[in-house]
């Protein structure tokens, strides 16, 4: 079982980024993976049939503990205790054969990949370790296992990165700029009046000339910059649209993943910076209409 971890997975007829979208599912929605051997697609169970899904927002939940305690009967031999559901194990081999009993001639009723993470819920055997899978439960060589930590975070806990808001480090270069042309201006506008000799013409002109220069400065280096709406490129980049929802919440739509996220975002100076997991995204505010990526994201995003 995975849960979904994008604000919308779409689901495609093939393991194939361009195939037609037969389905979405909605975020934390928890799903069937049937087979997760491919590189970037894994194939998923609907409702309806099946269909391939981008394996960077499925996040692997992990087992439950049976509700049913298993039974101590070999309480003298201390040294050989079975595993719990929480004794997390990793498969070391490719193809690994999952076996009706703890005997190498009995059937096989499953395979698992490599690097795949199971549950042992009986390694009392020499030879065989008994797990938890999906549609029950198996015996597979223990040769090819090796434990893990236990898992004890909640699975919700993985993919905190996209929600953080990036490091901004806070600058008082352009207040203190701002004040020293602000005394500047208060400066001159003393001496406008003091040798005007009364002239209100030239006493009113170097208010008005003044007040527009201390304005321009204002809204340039001292008011926040807001952006709203959405903002798309017909580009062929990986981000297509950021849709700006609130002073800090941007939705991105990833092209190559074929995905919808949301995610956290500061405005630094006329750089807009948000998380893409561990990618960091830059956007330069050009005007009210117009966005630059700069990096990986590079492009011109125009407002709709």
């Amino acid at each position: 079982m995975y849960r979904v971890t994008a604000d919308k997975l779409r689901v495609r007829a093939t393991k194939d980024s361009k195939s037609k979208v037969i389905g979405s599912i909605s975020k934390n929605e928890n799903l069937t993976v049937l087979d997760a051997t491919d590189a970037k697609f894994y194939k998923v169970k609907l409702k309806n049939g099946e269909g391939w899904a981008s394996k960077d927002f499925l996040e692997k939940i992990a087992p439950a503990k049976p509700s049913t305690p298993q039974a101590n009967t070999a309480q003298p031999a201390a040294t050989s205790q079975p595993a719990t559901s929480n004794d997390m194990y990793r498969t070391t081999t490719e193809d690994l054969r999952v076996r009706e009993k703890a005997d190498p001639k009995s059937k096989i009723i499953g395979h698992l990949p490599k690097d795949e993470n199971v549950a042992v819920i009986d390694s009392s055997n020499t030879s065989f370790y008994k797990i938890k899978v999906t549609n029950g439960e198996g015996w597979v060589s223990k040769e090819f296992l090796v434990r893990i930590s236990p898992v004890n975070k909640p699975a919700s806990d993985k993919a905190t990165v996209a929600a953080s808001v990036p490091l901004q480090t806070k600058s008082y270069t352009n207040i203190i700029f701002f004040a020293v042309v602000a005394l500047i201006l208060i400066t001159i506008l003393y001496f406008s009046i003091k040798y005007a000799s009364g002239n209100k013409f030239l006493i009113g002109f170097s208010v008005i000339v003044i007040l527009v220069i201390g304005y321009f400065c204002f809204i340039t280096f001292i008011q926040e910059k807001i952006v709203s709406g959405t903002f798309a490129s017909t580009e062929d980049i990986q981000y297509k649209t950021f849709n700006f929802k609130s002073k800090d919440s941007v939705t991105v739509t990833d092209g190559y993943k074929d995905s919808i996220f949301t995610s956290k975002y500061v405005i630094d100076g006329d750089m807009i910076k948000l998380y893409d997991q561990q990618n960091t995204i830059m956007l330069l505010i050009r005007d009210d209409h117009t966005l630059i990526g700069e990096g990986f994201t590079r492009g011109t995003f125009m407002k709709k």
